[in-house]
């Protein structure tokens, strides 16, 4: 699909934005438990599978880690769109509870995701969360999930490791400001230094992550922390990234080649995968409607399913929004990888 000559479809964002006006509001009632319910069931479950005596409940119980704790940390997106003063505090005690014990503190997504969702920047080179992966090689998709597997490691030196450095070598400190301190993809993206308030937070958040990487440094170095724990705390944050990694894969098509593009060529470019069970768990907090938080990027999470319901019952299985809809992970998986082996093998040759 050629996206940059698509123009905006204004029945679609007319009707998006009509039937969803009170649906603006972040429900507290919601936030609070969901969050902080599964940042506690995560942590519960890795400290269950750490101390469970058989193997079979210890995979059980990394498992259900696992799926909490990245429920959990998906509020990270939340935070980067939320009107803070509509729910005071929810972002500090996010990063006390989630953010700086799993070292992704919420400054490594704010400033930066907001350019994704930037009219004249996504898709572009100055995107820093987008790739034209469908237009790239077959061994990109996996190195993708190689990359994941060492996020641990990779969390572990940018806080315990580069970060306490940074601050006695300028140089240094530099490079760390504008390469490694956001959740970003794109590898020619270069972050400027944080300015005000934001720049406040960034250093409690940055010094609280530092402190936990150092203590977990210290620890299994003195023989305090025991390898074990280590190892299934490692591997539940890796899984953690892998799942991730696997979502976002399919958020978008990844078809744009570097041009703007008008706010529905962003939405078709983008996927939700609305029916099912499974997308609960692989796309929580929302993010199973990635094409219409594209559309409607201030909606809390937990309106985006009555807003999808509204929008298909007014615009019908045949408009515009409904060719962002799809029906499963594989499928879109699929047609990822098909479309890079495709590109790969290049035009067929006339017989």
């Amino acid at each position: 699909m050629v996206l940059s000559g698509v123009a905006d479809d204004r029945d679609l964002l007319r009707t998006a934005a009509e039937l969803t006006r009170d649906l603006q509001r972040p429900n507290p009632r919601i936030y609070w438990p969901d969050a902080l319910g599964s940042a506690l069931l995560g942590y519960a479950m890795v400290a269950g599978a750490i101390f469970a005596h058989s193997p079979w409940i210890a995979l059980a119980c990394g498992l259900v880690a696992v799926l909490a704790l990245y429920r959990a940390t998906l509020f990270i997106h939340e935070i980067t769109h939320l009107n803070h003063a509509a729910l005071p505090g929810f972002r500090l005690v996010w990063n006390a509870v989630v953010g700086v014990p799993t070292m992704l503190p919420s400054f490594m997504y704010e400033g930066i995701h907001t350019q994704h969702h930037t009219r004249v920047k996504y898709g572009t080179a100055e995107d820093p969360e987008y790739l034209p992966l469908a237009l790239m090689k077959p061994w990109s998709l996996p190195l993708f999930f190689i990359v994941a597997v060492f996020m641990p490691i990779g969390l572990i030196v940018r806080f315990g490791v580069l970060g306490p450095l940074s601050v006695v070598i300028p140089p240094l400190r530099r490079v760390v400001l504008e390469r490694f301190s956001g959740l970003q993809m794109n590898p020619l993206y270069r972050r400027r230094p944080p300015e005000g308030e934001f720049a406040r937070q960034w250093f409690w958040q940055e010094l609280g992550a530092s402190v936990v990487a150092v203590s977990i440094i210290g620890a299994t170095v003195t023989g305090l922390l025991p390898l074990h724990a280590l190892l299934v705390y490692g591997a539940v944050i890796a899984g953690v990234a892998l799942l991730n990694q696997a979502r976002t894969l399919v958020a978008h098509r990844w078809e744009n080649e570097g041009d703007p593009l008008t706010v529905t060529a962003q939405f078709l470019d983008s996927t939700n995968v609305p029916d099912g069970f499974l997308p609960w768990l692989w796309a929580p907090v929302g993010l199973r409607f990635h094409a219409l938080h594209h559309l409607l990027p201030s909606l809390p999470y937990h309106a985006l399913p009555t807003a999808h319901r509204r929008i298909v019952a007014a615009m019908g299985p045949h408009s515009t929004y409904a060719r962002a809809n799809y029906p499963t992970l594989r499928g879109l998986l699929g047609r990822l990888w098909a479309s890079t082996t495709a590109r790969a093998q290049g035009p067929a040759r006339p017989q």
